[in-house]
């Protein structure tokens, strides 16, 4: 996707950029840098889970709704190599305009870890690459 990509750097340790969303700095060769959340699921489905919430409990926003660091979320399918490259505002904008009805239609889903719950929303593929394509425009 960046055909002119002279670095791409992880960023594992904890610190003011993980807590923000970012798991990766792009650096082009005309110095330009973006930011990546990379999302990985383990099996190949039709939709993209948005993370609504991150504790349930404690209403702690999701990525979907939080303030993020990043540029993009990278969304991953590993069985088929399949991955999603979604600019966050538009996304997120996408989910403020749509989100109630998201809920509605496709439900919610909740996964247990270990001392909370996170609860995500599985919005079809096309839905929601059509959403984050219009809230990209104003009128």
């Amino acid at each position: 996707m960046f055909p002119r990509l002279k670095s791409a750097i992880s960023v594992r340790d904890d610190g003011w950029a993980q807590r923000g969303g970012v798991d990766r700095v792009l650096t082009l060769a005309c110095g330009r840098t973006y930011t990546v959340d990379e999302k990985i699921r383990t099996q190949d489905w039709p939709d993209i889970l948005l993370e609504q919430w991150s504790d349930e409990a404690r209403r702690s926003p999701g990525w979907v709704q939080k303030p993020l660091a990043c540029d993009f979320i990278a969304y991953a399918y590993a069985p088929s190599g399949v991955c999603f490259l979604m600019p966050i505002v538009p996304l997120q904008r996408a989910w403020r305009q749509h989100g109630r009805l998201w809920i509605g239609l496709y439900g919610q889903r909740r996964a247990q870890n270990v001392g909370y719950t996170s609860v995500s929303v599985p919005v079809p593929r096309g839905v929601l690459m059509q959403a984050i394509v219009e809230a990209m425009f104003v009128s």
